[in-house]
């Protein structure tokens, strides 16, 4: 995955003179609206001459300003990707006589085998340690409620985290589907609640709405995002990216599973033997009720 340009100009500015590295805080103040403000406007938020504003671009490796503002048109336009444009853009759409035979399929196989081991360590590497483990602190806290949403496909890894979580803790439960119920479950947000959000490409406004809501009560927020990060990171205490690259127009959301079972195991070691006992309280009660 190409890094954003937020990213680009983070790891430039100790290349930057003190007077282009205002303009680069200016951009990454607003990004990423700030990037297609016009020269005039961003010198004058820096308090430097528009040739600063200029210069900067060059110093970050652009030919110019708007060389720098298309880079972010292309980067939003990744953000906001849908599987047709995906397709419509990939080699999916060109493979009018598709291969069937099966030795074309073992290859497919391999590639794709190399392509999820890839996207998984990855995923795995970047995240960074400390927010790892600040979810799992949250998670594990059994004085607060855990809220877990989840959108069009990601819906199923929000389900996912929650059933596991209900076995070994309680309070935890899945935002409401229906508008009335919704609207009730949200005014009830409190301060030791934590709220999960899963918000991949394209991003939904509601999971925006929700993380604004949960930190406004004095709530804790965790997004489990892609690398384009959801509108709903900006207002998250944990923000856990992982890759969605695949051969296919449609997102991997394989990483994102990987992540969620490590961080249940690594919640159920931090609750210990009260999580082992309210395990069996779950089974034996599921037993009694003929559910098991």
């Amino acid at each position: 995955m190409s890094p954003t340009l937020a990213d680009e100009i983070r790891d430039r500015l100790g290349d930057l003179s003190p007077a282009e590295r205002k303009v680069a805080r200016v951009l990454l103040a607003g990004y990423p609206a700030a990037v297609f403000e016009t020269v005039a406007t961003i010198a004058a938020r820096a308090s430097v001459s528009a040739p600063t504003v200029l210069r900067c671009a060059s110093r970050l490796g652009y030919k110019g300003f708007p060389d720098l503002q298309a880079a972010l048109r292309l980067e939003l336009d990744a953000r906001t990707a849908s599987p047709i444009t995906l397709y419509e853009t990939s080699g999916s759409s060109r493979r009018d006589v598709p291969d069937r035979s099966e030795e074309a399929s073992d290859a497919r196989l391999g590639e794709r085998l190399a392509l999820v081991q890839q996207a998984v360590s990855q995923t795995f590497k970047e995240v960074a340690p400390q927010e790892f483990s600040d979810a799992v602190r949250l998670l594990s806290d059994p004085r607060r409620r855990v809220h877990v949403a989840g959108g069009r496909f990601t819906h199923l890894l929000a389900r996912y985290l929650g059933l596991h979580l209900t076995q070994f803790r309680d309070q935890v439960d899945f935002f409401p589907d229906r508008d009335v119920e919704r609207a009730s479950f949200l005014t009830q947000l409190a301060r030791r609640d934590v709220t999960v959000l899963f918000d991949y490409r394209r991003y939904e406004a509601d999971k925006t709405v929700i993380a604004e809501l949960a930190r406004e009560r004095g709530g804790k927020v965790i997004v489990f995002t892609d690398p384009w990060l959801s509108p709903a990171a900006a207002h998250a205490d944990v923000v856990l990216v992982t890759q969605v690259t695949s051969d296919s127009p449609y997102d991997s959301l394989t990483p994102a599973l990987a992540l969620i079972e490590s961080l249940v195991a690594a919640v159920l070691d931090r609750v210990g033997s009260e999580g082992h006992e309210r395990m069996k309280l779950a089974e034996s009660v599921a037993r009694r009720t003929g559910l098991l």
